[in-house]
């Protein structure tokens, strides 16, 4: 899976491309770990590219959204399409975290 990583101001945006599967969750998760680790946990993960996920990459959507809200940060997700919205809610790993139909709007809410 290819994860492009944008710098905006302080906050790190990871978007990556294609489904999001058992295969690349564990390099979704190691992405998004290390730039929490350098930032204070500005990450802003930018889905709209990814149009479909299965079970590995719900888990680890809710894996890094507890870890986080355990540390009293937040798992912030941008640009997730209908589907993903849509699974997101039902199994309700979207509660973890804040949603954004944008990338400059979730940036923007660290502020």
């Amino acid at each position: 899976m290819n994860i492009e990583t944008q710098q905006q101001a302080a906050v790190t945006v990871l978007s990556p491309r294609g489904p999001l599967l058992a295969s690349d969750a564990d390099e979704v998760r190691s992405a998004v770990n290390e730039a929490m680790s350098g930032n204070l946990g500005r990450v802003v993960l930018d889905i709209s590219k990814v149009p479909y996920t299965d079970s590995k990459g719900l888990e680890m959507i809710h894996d890094i959204g507890t870890q986080l809200v355990s540390a009293g940060r937040v798992f912030k997700l941008a640009g997730a399409n209908e589907t993903m919205r849509e699974v997101l809610a039902l199994t309700e790993v979207g509660a973890l975290c804040e949603q954004f139909d944008d990338v400059t709007t979730a940036v923007r809410s660290f502020a």
